[in-house]
């Protein structure tokens, strides 16, 4: 794995859901609409400078990422150093088709990722709520050959066919039925099943990977997918390239436990005590449509404490200095 260590890159998708510019977009967006959409933009679009932290975590502990691209709607944090030469704002205009545009659904913005300019074959991609608290070598994304590892929490099969038949028929669990869709496809077309879901945290990816599932093995499907400026029941979640990549023999599969990786529900509180009791490699501050504002005001304190260091990727933080 050394000779990769300086073509890894990581992506983020953030988005500043206070922003009154970008609010009036998607108001605007919604007001065209006819189908009874609605969202909830304080559980999924709010900004507790997660990614402050998150860059901070990622500087910390994988300090031989080579490029940061960061994914947003004409936005970017007020905070960041825009001018240090591993940061790169990617407008979602890049890299997205006119007609896929605007788009307030990270299920569609994440299948063009692909389409990033510069973008290294080997890449990491994650939201800005995850966060890195051990020092990981890249062998802990890529294993052999350099094929991605594959994380997934253990699911059986009778359980997901059940599931996807209930789901199916109801207007909520949007996010999951767009997972099982994944899972249905993969089956359909390869007759294979990974009894796992996503561990909802960062993982790792192949460029080339990409563009096969979204040009040619899925591309009738995906098609119909990006208009969909909203989330819907229709959608099909990105972990379609790691059940593609599973079955065609080009990824390695690892079961997650919480020491590996492991979710903070912000609704539920006592962020310390958990991190504290499982010591994760990895973690992600999932913050829903549960939570309320009074849980969101621990976000922040409990990062900050956690992640004390300003990065250099921070206006104000310490001078860049090349490791490569």
């Amino acid at each position: 794995m050394s000779e990769y260590i300086k073509q890894i890159d990581l992506v983020y998708l953030w988005v500043d859901g206070s922003d009154p510019l970008w609010r009036a977009k998607q108001q605007a967006a919604l007001a065209g609409r006819n189908d009874g959409t609605t969202i909830d933009t304080a559980g999924r679009y709010a900004n507790n400078d997660e990614l402050k932290y998150s860059l901070r975590s990622v500087e910390k502990h994988l300090p031989w990422v080579r490029n940061i691209f960061i994914v947003t709607d004409n936005q970017k944090p007020s905070w960041l150093e825009t001018q240090h030469p591993k940061i790169t704002i990617v407008d979602h205009r890049e890299i997205m088709p006119p007609e896929a545009l605007p788009c307030f659904n990270s299920c569609v913005i994440e299948f063009f990722l692909y389409r990033i300019p510069g973008l290294s074959e080997y890449f990491l991609y994650a939201n800005d709520d995850m966060f890195v608290n051990a020092d990981l070598a890249p062998s802990f994304f890529f294993g052999k050959e350099e094929f991605p590892i594959v994380r997934l929490q253990y699911l059986p099969f009778q359980r997901v066919e059940s599931r996807f038949k209930k789901l199916m028929n109801i207007r909520t669990n949007t996010y999951r039925k767009s997972i099982d869709r994944a899972i249905m496809l993969i089956k359909k077309k390869f007759g294979v099943y990974y009894p796992g879901v996503s561990h909802h945290n960062i993982d790792a990816y192949r460029k080339s990977d990409f563009a096969m599932v979204v040009e040619k093995v899925f591309k009738e499907e995906l098609q119909v997918t990006f208009t969909h400026q909203f989330r819907t029941d229709e959608d099909i979640q990105r972990i379609i390239f790691s059940y593609y990549t599973l079955a065609v023999s080009r990824a390695h599969l690892k079961y997650v436990t919480r020491k590996t990786s492991c979710r903070i529900r912000v609704h539920r509180g006592n962020f310390q005590e958990y991190l504290d009791r499982y010591q994760s490699d990895l973690f992600c501050l999932n913050d829903t449509e549960r939570a309320t504002n009074e849980n969101r005001t621990l976000i922040r304190p409990f990062l900050e404490n956690l992640f004390p260091e300003k990065s250099q990727f921070e206006k104000g933080g310490v001078s860049y200095c090349s490791t490569v």
